[in-house]
């Protein structure tokens, strides 16, 4: 199978080679780390079986967050992390897209204009939610930020799980939504333009954005997705998603990466082929500035407002978990392979340790 680290190995370095002035050092750092994860430059062990003899390497993984290899499987540790936030009501998953015309602005200024589309449109959510036509109270938002499509184009958009209710203002009620609406859309949308233009207003940026984009209609979508464990199990996909998977690379020939996806309206499979040059450009688009924390929680399911949802939680009858986790954004936890071995099923020991090589990003 062809594998991201396949195509990186083989054209990341003529590619560094040409356009590495216009590399940032978390793009930089994604190849070298997904060229090298589970490989000798990272370090390992070594296992034998002393029954047979048979040896077998375990290289160290790179964990990088864009990493498909290291993201793969850390879904079912965010969940568990998770459990302390649930509560016994519906779930409703909200959608804020970032218009076309900022997209280029967004390129040249990520982790600003990544920051302002989480606090524009988590402020719009609350200021709606606010209105006792809806919810009436503050609701919990938990946000993932996305920056692409599924053909690997530039598309940044903030998924958000949210419980269909919230608290009222002396924390005394719990103010249940509808099962199947939470707020209108057409307004959310209308609100999210407007907290985004007024935040971007007091940067430096906003000169540079058309006049004609406070006019269009910006998107916002909501459905609901179940309840409290249905919708966690919803949402973990979204958090450690990498923009693409190594399973949907299909072939690397003739210089070129063929990709599969899936037609969002219709859901059929289609194929993408592109020059391993411009596939490569494709995925870096969407590695994020060092540092930034795509995952955050707003309202009463923020860090600082956990005795309110403590207050819900009570309100609704609903058990708190004995041991609740930290659910702050962090890399996965990964613990040593145990391994059997492939002639015989004896359990293996480790004999030897691998340091890794003291290498730096190209």
């Amino acid at each position: 199978m062809i594998e991201l680290a396949d195509i990186f190995a083989q054209y990341g370095p003529a590619y560094r080679e040409k356009y590495g002035a216009r590399l940032s050092p978390s793009q930089r750092e994604a190849m070298w780390a997904i060229e090298h994860c589970r490989t000798e430059s990272l370090g390992g062990h070594v296992y034998r079986c002393d029954r047979c003899e048979e040896e077998q390497y375990s290289y160290h993984s790179c964990r990088n967050r864009h990493c498909p290899k290291c993201q793969n499987e850390a879904g079912q540790q965010w969940l568990s992390r998770q459990e302390h936030l649930l509560l016994p009501v519906p779930y409703f998953m909200l959608t804020f897209t970032l218009p076309a015309g900022l997209r280029q602005l967004a390129r040249r200024h990520q982790k600003r204009i990544y920051h302002l589309l989480f606090q524009a449109s988590a402020a719009a959510a609350q200021k709606l939610a606010r209105d006792p036509r809806f919810v009436g109270g503050q609701i919990g938002m938990v946000g993932v930020l996305h920056t692409w499509a599924r053909d690997l184009t530039y598309h940044p958009h903030v998924h958000y799980l949210v419980p269909g209710g919230g608290l009222s203002a002396d924390g005394r009620r719990w103010l249940s939504a509808s099962k199947e609406f939470l707020m209108p859309v057409e307004a959310l949308s209308l609100i999210f333009r407007a907290k985004f233009r007024d935040a971007l207003r007091q940067t430096d940026l906003f000169d540079q954005v058309p006049t004609a984009i406070w006019q269009q209609d910006w998107v916002v979508h909501c459905q609901s997705v179940g309840n409290g464990a249905a919708a966690l199990k919803y949402l973990a996909p979204y958090i450690f998603r990498v923009a693409i998977s190594n399973n949907r690379i299909v072939k690397l020939e003739n210089n070129q990466v063929t990709f599969r996806y899936q037609e969002a309206k219709t859901n059929e499979t289609k194929y993408c082929t592109l020059a391993a040059e411009a596939f490569i450009r494709r995925f870096l688009q969407h590695v994020l500035p060092k540092g930034f924390m795509k995952v955050r929680y707003y309202g009463f399911l923020s860090a600082g407002n956990r005795g309110r949802l403590k207050k819900a939680r009570n309100l609704l009858g609903a058990c708190r978990p004995s041991q609740p986790r930290d659910d702050r954004e962090t890399e996965p936890v990964l613990t040593e392979r145990s391994f059997r071995c492939p002639q015989c099923g004896q359990a293996m020991q480790r004999v030897q340790t691998i340091r890794a090589k003291p290498q730096r990003p190209p």
